[in-house]
């Protein structure tokens, strides 16, 4: 069995593509407006929004109830012939941004048996970003009972030289299968089912990298097909473990090295402390690896240096805020944006820390060398930029 391998891959046969396929359920988790307007526009045509759990909705809506009526309706579409089945397909995706800038992938099934979320984990798949084991009961309550499963799941492969994708961008890779615009800003989406999608899966498990493939976005949500694939195979037959349709996740699996992927700083902002008191926290924090840092309060700039076993400048940046929280009180926040952060941070009683961003290009060689990274190390691209559900898979015999 491959890491990465062709898949029985589901599409809906006539439906309206851009109400059709929605944005990834743990984005505008603060805007349960984005989603009731969503929501409001699909009505009474067949779309995504009714097989997933947006997280903006996690606390408002009766848990086991909206999985029971997500299963439903995944059900009901597999019932009604909804979706056309391309079976053994793997497909290259085109995503062309509002900004022009195109991200290309290709959708396929990756082995949950060689993806290992743990800290000190040497397997071909790894999670780039610490694992909350607290976040995956959740996950596979989810996908425990669901029929069909749909990704949002980003992977990446270390592919300076562009050897897997390189190829299929330069001509037509087989049979267009969608074309459409995505709603919400969400740029435009092409799909085709790939010709020679053997040589192509060649290609990229002849990279030899270590890992071959790390989790880009969604690493929660892998982490939960996971658990729930252990579930699954301990109660197994030898004979059937080997080709269950658990053991495997769909995903999109995109090349670190696409100029339109960029890693986008994410900054710390404490409420409610003694600014003083908090840097001087700083100073007192011990470690063998050293940081200097930025911040900013009451319209005071500077620089904090630090010491601490961190290697990565933001996740020791919030161990020391963690263990000030603890002893003195006080909020951290993760902030998307240099202005909103410094407008926060010279706020009474609050500071900001815009600790630099990890180069991408060092992704594998630190996920190799120090395990998965701390908590919110970096984004990739805006919410409307990322993966949008199209494509989905039966999980089910």
């Amino acid at each position: 069995m491959s890491i990465f391998n062709k898949a029985n891959i589901l599409l809906p046969k006539n439906a309206d593509m851009t109400k059709w396929s929605v944005v990834a359920c743990d984005q505008y988790t603060s805007e349960k407006e984005y989603w009731d307007k969503v929501t409001e526009n699909t009505k009474n045509t067949p779309s995504t929004i009714n097989l997933i759990f947006p997280e903006a909705y996690l606390s408002t809506v009766d848990f086991e109830g909206k999985i029971s009526e997500i299963n439903s309706a995944m059900q009901e579409y597999l019932d009604k012939g909804v979706f056309e089945e391309y079976k053994d397909a793997l497909i290259f995706v085109k995503r062309t941004f509002e900004s022009g800038k195109v991200r290309c992938g290709l959708i396929g099934a990756v082995d949950l048996e060689e993806y290992d979320y743990s800290k000190d984990s040497t397997s071909n798949i790894r999670a780039t970003e610490a694992t909350v084991a607290e976040r995956i009961p959740a996950r596979v309550t989810i996908r425990r009972n669901a029929p069909i499963e749909l990704p949002h799941i980003l992977l990446l492969m270390d592919d300076k030289e562009d050897a897997v994708l390189g190829s299929l961008k330069k001509t037509v890779p087989g049979r267009k299968l969608y074309d459409f615009t995505l709603m919400e800003h969400g740029g435009k989406i092409e799909g085709y089912l790939i010709d020679n999608a053997d040589e192509v899966l060649k290609t990229l498990h002849g990279l030899g990298t270590n890992p071959i493939i790390a989790v880009g976005d969604g690493n929660h949500s892998l982490a939960g097909a996971k658990a729930a694939w252990e579930e699954v195979k301990a109660a197994l037959p030898d004979s059937e473990k080997e080709n269950h349709p658990m053991r495997f996740a769909l995903a999109e699996l995109v090349n670190l090295y696409e100029d339109s992927l960029v890693f986008e700083p994410i900054y710390r902002v404490f409420f409610g402390c003694d600014e003083e008191k908090l840097l001087d926290a700083f100073c007192k924090s011990e470690g063998k690896f050293s940081h200097t840092v930025p911040y900013s309060f009451k319209g005071k700039k500077g620089d904090i240096t630090f010491s601490s076993d961190c290697h990565i400048p933001s996740g020791a940046v919030t161990e020391v805020l963690e263990a000030y929280a603890k002893e003195n009180g006080g909020k951290i926040d993760y902030i998307h944006g240099y202005e909103t952060a410094l407008t926060m941070g010279n706020a009474d009683g609050n500071i900001a820390f815009f600790a630099p961003c990890l180069k991408k290009e060092d992704l594998f060689k630190s996920v190799n060398t120090y395990g998965p990274l701390p908590k919110k190390t970096f984004s990739m691209g805006h919410a409307e930029e990322k993966r949008f559900y199209t494509e989905a898979r039966r999980i089910k015999k």
